[in-house]
């Protein structure tokens, strides 16, 4: 019998459009590789086994009758999904970050698996880029991973994996996943009511579930129901993508925790608060003492020294203060804001999330592209995620990874999105933002290393 998707899965794909795709990209920039290009296409088909969906494509059944089913996918070709390409000279961050931005505002092929992968060479000092394009509904469970994560090993000389022949199995038919669905039905009547609830996404119908909702769910939502506070990063987002990414010390960031109190996470909110702040300004927009921009925020909750990201996530509705000019009294409130959401209600967990939206977050980081997709776009103003990740140097084909970049997508309605994630003492993070609303987010990327510039120099 054909695999078929979770209604989570499901929701997620029906709910993307043509002109806001959903996936999840990364971008990871390697020291030059022992074998080149090669060795590391080589690395990635090798690494397939590991991850078996990636060989599988979406089917539908029929009339819709059930949700769709995962199937071998017989002219699967890994080199349609590993692709190639080249910097022009002098292969500088601005070529690779508008070559990101064309990959990221293409939307993947429903009638392949669900994922690309671009190795780019031409880049300064010959280093290399690996460029990662996932479905969230690709990525089952919260304790899976993309192909990205699959290519790297905690050291240069790790073994090079056995190849393994496949042989894909023949394509159910139409007849078929009929069949089982009806069978489906007949043996569990609760299927067609939940297959049926992937239309349910607006507010309006999330209120009327939540009479029947854990107190949890009902807090969150009755939080949610006051409306984000009007902003420029709320417009009507066009299909074209502009990307950029700042960077941090990881060791800098402590050091401002440990002068001010709060957490990495809270300091982290702060340094994009004000990049905002100075953004608006930029922009000649009235920024007053009250001002905020509403963050969904979801966050491991995991201790901050912990080296790999678990699998215990709650996200939280955060009104960031952009209004106030003073950094070190920006962060006091973030920091109380942040307890603040834990203590009374405000806490968005992953259960709660599926209770509200029908998704299941299958990665850290796809949780707030998951959250922010379900969630009506009156509830928040952008979606900043943070994952911590390892604090050690990692390997792909024998090279190192030097620098590692999340990018999120945009949610319906948002011009901005932030992905942070911290690898080997550094924090990085990627920018992703609608070309016509944002299209001047090099600008906040900029913004955001000048403000943990000036925190830093507060923290002595």
């Amino acid at each position: 019998m054909a695999e078929r998707l979770t209604t989570l899965d499901a929701s997620f794909l029906y709910l993307e459009k043509p002109d806001n795709p959903m996936h999840v990209a990364g971008v990871l920039v390697l020291e030059p590789p022992p074998g080149g290009l090669d060795a590391l296409a080589a690395l990635v088909e090798a690494r397939l086994p590991l991850v078996p969906r990636y060989r599988q494509r979406v089917l539908a059944v029929p009339g819709h009758l059930a949700n769709p089913v995962w199937a071998d996918d017989p002219d699967f070709d890994v080199e349609y999904h590993v692709r190639r390409s080249a910097l022009p000279r002098p292969g500088a961050e601005a070529q690779l970050l508008e070559l990101v931005s064309r990959i990221t505002s293409r939307p993947l092929d429903r009638t392949r698996p669900l994922w690309e992968v671009y190795l780019v060479e031409g880049l300064a000092d010959g280093r290399v880029a690996v460029i990662t394009k996932t479905h969230p509904a690709l990525v089952d469970g919260l304790g899976a991973v993309d192909i990205g994560e699959v290519l790297l090993d905690p050291s240069p000389d790790a073994p090079a994996p056995q190849r393994e022949e496949w042989r894909p199995r023949r394509l159910p038919s139409g007849l078929r996943l009929v069949r089982e669905a009806v069978g489906e039905y007949v043996q569990r009547p609760s299927v067609a009511v939940e297959t049926a609830r992937h239309a349910v996404t607006d507010l309006r119908s999330t209120g009327a579930r939540l009479t029947h909702a854990a107190g949890g769910v009902v807090r969150a939502t009755r939080s949610a129901l006051v409306p984000a506070p009007h902003s420029p990063l709320n417009s009507t987002s066009g299909s074209q993508r502009r990307v950029a990414v700042a960077r941090a010390e990881l060791d800098a960031v402590k050091r401002v925790r440990k002068a001010h109190g709060g957490t990495v996470n809270d300091v982290l909110l702060t340094v994009v608060a004000g990049a905002v702040r100075d953004w608006l300004l930029s922009r000649g927009q009235a920024v007053l003492g009250s001002t905020s921009v509403r963050a969904l925020v979801p966050v491991s909750v995991q201790g901050e020294e912990e080296a790999a990201p678990g699998s215990r996530v709650s996200s939280y509705l955060v009104d960031l203060p952009v209004g106030e000019p003073n950094p070190r009294v920006r962060l006091a409130r973030l920091s109380y804001a942040m307890r603040g959401v834990t203590h009374h209600g405000r806490s968005v967990g992953a259960e709660t999330l599926i209770a509200l939206t029908g998704f299941a977050p299958p990665t850290l980081h796809t949780l707030g592209a998951r959250a922010a997709r379900g969630l009506s776009r009156r509830m928040s103003n952008l979606v900043i995620t943070n994952v911590p990740g390892p604090q050690m140097p990692l390997y792909a084909a024998g090279s190192r990874m030097l620098e590692v970049f999340p990018v999120i997508p945009l949610a319906p309605g948002q011009g901005l999105s932030v992905g942070i994630t911290s690898y080997d003492g550094q924090v990085y993070f990627g920018l992703n933002a609608d070309r016509d609303s944002v299209g001047d987010v090099d600008v906040l990327a900029d913004l955001i290393e000048q403000e943990i510039d000036v925190l830093v120099e507060t923290a002595g």
